[in-house]
């Protein structure tokens, strides 16, 4: 680094946004994220041995995935690399592999290269990484708003650990915005600023877990607020409101947070009181909430709190999800209202969500068991010649399109996983699957419904 780079980083560090100075530069000054970087967890001390392997942060803006990037640049002794998907492509990654030889080739010297948004890099893209992952050449470090499992290549996430994080909780953001106001080397202290309480609790609340959204609200109220009579930059509930454009009487007059109101939300609707629904709607309305989120509860709702008890619900529900998108405020908030109005008056059954969480904590125990070999495909090339398919009875080839064979794995013959409950259209549903038992034992026909 020459003197004209040196200075000029210099003066970026001095006048880049506050919350890219107060960006932690250890582990020890990361704030939440306990559950992957707590002392006894398995990143802690992967970091901390510098003995990183590729890996792959995903989570929410603002939760901390450049941090934790930045913090292994600072305590690795490979060398560090970044680039982002949004303005690099092949050439930029190609240039990174050449290096990353010649340092391995020549000093023995590891290269981490780290991808910001690497959900934006294109198969093809994401493809050229790979035998360089494989092979050790580079050691990958890519972070994503979005879910790697969907937007990132099979192969690499194979190759990768993936780490989740989560919304920073609202203690952690108080003691960092605390940390931004009062800070005098990377924070606005110099500036003689104070926060109220009531303003530190408001965005802390309202911040949703974004850190970095909280820090620039901070910044810009410490830089358009006026001085008052004793010199001092006052930064009050007032102030902190206008800064991040959300009033907090909106969300709650005493003062509950935004995800309490979404919580009374969605129990109410479990709870069967539509009344209470349709109020907590409002007021997330009133707020500013945006539609399309209210949209997404009022669909995971209906599905995993009524379900099949009346399957018209999830019908609404996405129906619902779609018009707002088309139509918009202040329309959109009729049709939330019908819907959640639907979906809490419909009768419950929360037996699909159990369902698939017993199944999900079987499969985590028992792994890939082997499916019954006459369920498996037939088709490809050469199964048949090993007894795939063979035995297989074809349900339309019998009474009422139902006949009795293993489906399930040998291993777990005779769970339950789906138990209907006896509510709404599960009563029907309960009834079907016991008569078709009894009848397909018995051999007795039956007419078609």
């Amino acid at each position: 680094m020459d003197l004209f780079e040196y200075m000029r980083s210099t003066n970026m560090e001095k006048e880049s946004p506050l919350a890219a100075r107060m960006r932690p530069r250890t582990l020890d000054e990361v704030v939440g994220q306990e559950h992957i970087i707590g002392k006894d967890k398995l990143l802690y001390r992967a970091i901390k041995a510098d003995k990183i392997s590729s890996i792959i942060f995903y989570g929410p803006p603002g939760t901390g995935k450049t941090t934790l990037a930045k913090v292994i640049a600072n305590t690795t002794s490979a060398e560090f690399t970044q680039i982002n998907a949004t303005v690099s492509g092949k050439k930029d990654m190609e240039e990174v592999v050449a290096k990353a030889k010649e340092l391995q080739g020549m000093y023995g010297k590891r290269t981490i290269l780290f991808i910001d948004e690497i959900h934006r890099f294109n198969k093809g893209q994401q493809d050229y990484l790979l035998p360089f992952v494989e092979d050790g050449t580079i050691i990958l470090i890519g972070a994503t708003t979005e879910n790697p499992y969907f937007e990132v290549n099979g192969a690499l996430i194979s190759r990768s650990v993936i780490f989740e994080l989560k919304p920073i909780p609202k203690e952690a953001i108080k003691e960092l915005l605390k940390k931004a106001v009062y800070d005098t080397e990377r924070g606005m202290g110099s500036y003689n600023a104070e926060i109220d309480e009531e303003a530190l609790d408001f965005l802390a609340d309202i911040s949703g877990g974004d850190a970095r959204h909280a820090l620039n609200a901070i910044e810009l109220g410490v830089m358009t607020t006026e001085r008052s009579e004793d010199g001092r930059i006052h930064i009050t509930l007032d102030v902190a409101q206008e800064c991040i454009q959300k009033r907090a009487v909106r969300y709650d007059k005493n003062g509950d947070s935004h995800y309490d109101t979404v919580s009374a939300f969605i129990k109410s609707m479990r709870g069967s009181d539509p009344d209470a629904a349709v109020y907590y709607l409002a007021r997330m309305l009133y707020a500013g909430e945006s539609v399309t989120f209210i949209a997404r509860r009022i669909m995971i709702c209906a599905s995993e709190d009524v379900g099949n008890a009346d399957p018209q619900a999830l019908l609404v529900a996405v129906s619902a999800s779609q018009a707002v998108e088309r139509i918009g405020m202040p329309e959109a908030q009729i049709i939330l209202s019908q819907a959640a109005a639907y979906v809490a008056s419909a009768p419950k059954s929360n037996a699909s969500y159990n369902a698939v969480f017993e199944a999900m904590q079987e499969v985590e125990r028992t792994g890939n068991l082997p499916i019954p070999p006459h369920l498996q495909d037939a088709h490809y090339k050469g199964a048949a010649k090993l007894g795939h398919g063979t035995g297989y009875k074809y349900a339309h080839d019998y009474p009422n399109n139902y006949v009795e064979q293993q489906y399930l794995p040998y291993e777990l013959s005779g769970r339950e996983f789906y138990r209907p409950s006896g509510n709404g259209y599960e009563v029907k549903i309960k009834e079907h699957m016991k008569r078709l038992r009894e009848e397909a034992r018995s051999g007795n026909a039956v007419n078609k419904e």
